[in-house]
């Protein structure tokens, strides 16, 4: 084949001027960060935040970096984590002028449709929240402990009708799939204003769980690998490979029921109600927006919640003392007449200092979201003091957040951080016990991105573990083998099996 000489030259100093570009910009991304420690690799590629969440231990990995490498390390070529909750309140207070970053990007349910969480824009993110908060605190939605109520009260039936074991028969529960049938029960309810009726079929209707399963690690990873993140900003894109509406099981099938049931809330014969979906009317979200909405608070009510449950009833069970303290506690409410029946007020439980104890120890022991939530450092930069030391972040870095480091922080939670002990929070006093209370806090969020749905969430957690141990006992049955947990950012957690005992009436 002839050579066309001098053109080949060329071509050849173009790949060559190319190559030395691509190698100067891996350099000066490496070198702004240079200061910072980690894995190698997280210099020059994404590779090891990529392996962290395929191998599905990624709460470990976060934490491992942090506690290898210091309160601040390297992840990515733009990417730092942080175990510091001083770092995290400044990064997130409400005055911060720190962003979100594109990391949120995966929390598109539908591509291309923004929710609360999704969304970037600050200034849009900061009318999304004052437009919703009155729905998510219970302050327009008079109904909401009553549906909760309801799927408690349809918790305990379905477990007295299939799951009782007797000497003469033993009955397993899988804990792990009815604690999310009840949390999506609830929050397709305040939702919809229809629940998806789990508990009453025992059943995963529409495959929800397996689907939501099945898409998390993918949810997660959009958020790490650049490329992925096109696939929930481009909507075309996004509809070639995520279901659609039209599908009859899993997320698409949500979808569809999200497009049907919000689109009685419109047109001349409207539904009118006083409820969650009512209130965002009432204060001006769209059609479109409150599908959006409500796809998240599914997605994200439902997962996180169950999971607190799922840990926090695994722990107890693991640890007897700290079991019948609780069920003690418990019993001697009823005994007082200070306990609702059949289901307790959340006021009534808030005021049953153990059962808080618990509460936030379950939260603190096993954080429900480790994703990383990174923030944007501001354009100029920012020099902050960690563990004594200055240090300074350069602009438009990423800054992620370490939930396993940060709340089994020994110096916050003491050299026992790793146990499971809901004393510490009736022991501590003073300025010890609010600086436990601020870093147990950021599992909700912190500032200006604080969790919305809190209040729903709290109300769940007062009313289940008070009326599962009111009504049964539980135990493991195998201890050898607990359940099935992995961590993408998110839990995936299955076959939680116990043996479930009914209590003798007091």
């Amino acid at each position: 084949m002839p050579h066309l000489g001098g053109v080949d030259l060329e071509y050849w100093h173009l790949a060559v001027l190319a190559l030395l570009a691509y190698a100067v910009r891996l350099y000066a991304q490496y070198f702004r960060l240079s200061d910072f420690k980690g894995p190698r690799t997280t210099g020059f590629s994404s590779l090891w935040l990529i392996n962290a969440v395929r191998g599905q231990q990624t709460h470990l990995a976060y934490a491992s970096v942090n506690e290898k490498f210091g309160s601040v390390a390297r992840i990515g070529p733009n990417d730092l984590i942080t175990s510091s909750p001083e770092l995290l309140w400044r990064i997130n207070g409400v005055r911060s002028t720190y962003t979100k970053s594109e990391w949120y990007l995966g929390s598109r349910i539908q591509p291309g449709h923004d929710n609360i969480f999704s969304g970037i824009d600050e200034d849009h993110h900061t009318k999304r929240r004052a437009q919703m908060a009155a729905g998510y605190s219970g302050k327009e939605n008079p109904g909401l402990e009553n549906d909760i109520d309801t799927h408690i009260v349809n918790w305990i039936y379905l477990i007295k009708r299939k799951y009782m074991t007797t000497p003469e028969s033993f009955k397993p529960m899988d804990l792990a799939r009815k604690a999310q049938f009840f949390t999506l029960d609830v929050i397709t309810k305040i939702a919809f204003g229809e629940a998806f009726g789990d508990l009453i079929h025992d059943e995963d209707m529409y495959k929800y769980v397996q689907s939501t399963e099945e898409m998390l690690e993918v949810i997660i990873l959009a958020g790490v690998v650049p490329a992925f993140k096109y696939m929930f900003t481009v909507e075309w894109l996004g509809n070639l490979v995520f279901p659609t509406d039209k599908a009859s099981t899993g997320i698409g099938k949500l979808i569809g029921i999200a497009k049907e049931l919000i689109g009685k809330r419109f047109g001349p014969k409207a539904v009118h109600r006083q409820d969650m979906i009512g209130s965002f009317i009432q204060h001006g979200l769209e059609r479109d927006e409150l599908v959006s909405e409500s796809l998240l608070q599914i997605l994200a009510g439902s997962d996180t919640s169950a999971t607190s449950i799922r840990a926090t009833m695994l722990y107890l069970m693991s640890h007897p003392r700290i079991y019948r303290k609780l069920q003690a506690e418990i019993d001697a409410a009823v005994k007082a007449g200070k306990a609702s029946s059949p289901v307790i007020k959340a006021s009534e439980a808030a005021e049953l200092p153990y059962l808080q104890a618990v509460i936030k120890e379950g939260m603190r022991i096993w954080p429900a979201v480790t994703g990383l939530l990174s923030k944007v450092v501001p354009p100029e930069g920012d020099t902050v003091e960690i563990d004594g030391k200055k240090m300074y972040l350069p602009g438009g870095t990423n800054v992620g957040y370490c939930a396993w480091g940060i709340h089994r922080n020994k110096d916050v939670f003491g050299e026992d951080a790793d146990v499971f002990r809901p004393e510490r929070w009736l022991e501590a006093s003073g300025e010890n016990l609010a600086h436990m209370t601020k870093t147990a806090e950021l599992v909700w969020g912190w500032g200006k991105y604080q969790c919305l749905g809190r209040p729903i969430a709290m109300i769940e957690l007062n009313k289940v573990f008070f009326e599962l141990l009111r009504n049964f006992d539980f135990s493991l049955v195998d201890p050898t083998k607990p359940w099935n947990s992995c961590n993408v950012g998110l839990w995936k957690q299955s076959q939680l099996w116990v043996e479930v005992t009914e209590r003798s009436a007091m």
